[in-house]
């Protein structure tokens, strides 16, 4: 008994050392996250003085200062924000839950599934704005549901719902170059600038309706995700522990299926973020911590590629070539250092 107590103990210890590391991060991220965020705000062709952000912010402010901030780069740093948001607690949850670092949504077809809806609306049907977004969120929910039939068989394996994931997103892929190989050059030109993911040009309208879809979904991820714990121990042991093992995990998944869904369809397929997020939160945490790490690492990703991608390669870039760029050698190193270890 005294045994059992002291391993309880040294659990308890160790969690909470962890609780600390991991509230110390975040707290160092979202200083950072805020400080790339005031940077987007004043940096740019028309430059704002950072004591003035604050007055501007509050509404305090006018004239073209104000005009610049509020209607042209906060719209744009507040939807690259969530989308980091969503990629990054998204990307987390799919790679914890099914133990596998290849489980993220742009890995395993839940983002060619928002791209082959997104190019349909635009190529077939000429639409634009808030209907290719609407597309987008009911591709990737489309594509998330199949994924999920088709693997549930016999329970939900990681790797087996990876390797489906793999397959759709590989026929979505066609998809997607059939009907960008028979467009119309101006639409195929439109559906390009969509696929790379890009932040130019986005609005209020673009933030308001992410906003409030992450309103619902941090919250119920937070909570759901107390259960990952026991999931990871297997599904036998999670079942002994009193949790229902499907029904749990299909309620992860619509989660993380819906993140991304979100984030694609505000800013399009912002390749890599949820595929890197939680492995660099969790090397800053040390370890596996909450979900909170992953996704103000995924907002800051997002805010570093496009400050980036506007100022410091030259003409204006899509946010999604810088982390196409970070994440494409990421993929390599962790496929050729996994392969050796077996583990894939």
């Amino acid at each position: 008994m005294s045994a059992l107590a002291e391993t309880v103990g040294v659990i308890r210890a160790v969690r909470r050392r962890g609780f600390v590391r991991s509230r110390s991060v975040s707290v160092v991220l979202l200083l950072a996250v805020a400080a790339i965020l005031a940077a987007a705000l004043a940096v740019g062709d028309f430059e704002v003085p950072l004591g003035d952000l604050p007055g501007i912010l509050l509404g305090d402010g006018s004239g073209r200062g104000a005009h610049v901030v509020l209607e042209l780069r906060l719209p744009r740093a507040l939807t690259g924000l969530l989308v980091g948001i969503a990629f990054g607690m998204g990307g987390a949850l799919f790679q914890r839950l099914l133990r596998n670092p290849l489980a993220s949504p742009d890995v395993i077809g839940v983002t060619q599934g928002a791209s082959a809806a997104a190019v349909t609306a635009i190529v077939l049907f000429g639409a634009s704005g808030a209907l290719v977004s609407a597309a987008a969120l009911a591709g990737a929910l489309l594509a998330g549901l199949t994924i999920y039939l088709l693997a549930r068989r016999g329970g939900v394996s990681g790797y087996r719902l990876v390797l489906i994931g793999v397959g759709v997103g590989a026929v979505l892929s066609s998809v997607i170059s059939y009907l960008m190989t028979w467009a119309d050059t101006t639409l195929a030109q439109q559906a390009l600038v969509w696929l790379t993911g890009n932040l130019n040009g986005r609005s209020w309208e673009h933030v308001g309706p992410l906003a409030v879809a992450l309103a619902v979904l941090v919250p119920a991820a937070l909570l759901a995700s107390r259960a990952l714990t026991g999931l990871q121990l297997g599904d036998d042991t999670a079942a002994g522990l009193g949790l229902r093992v499907e029904r749990t995990r299909l309620l992860l998944l619509l989660i993380a299926v819906a993140l991304a869904a979100f984030a694609t369809a505000a800013a399009g397929p912002v390749v890599f973020v949820a595929f890197v997020a939680d492995p660099i939160a969790s090397r800053l945490t040390g370890a596996r911590g909450g979900l909170v790490p992953a996704a103000l690492t995924g907002a800051l990703v997002v805010l570093l590629a496009d400050f980036t991608a506007q100022h410091l390669l030259g003409p204006q870039l899509p946010v999604g070539v810088v982390t196409g760029a970070v994440g494409a050698p990421y993929l390599l190193w962790l496929l050729a250092t996994a392969n050796r270890a077996g583990r894939i």
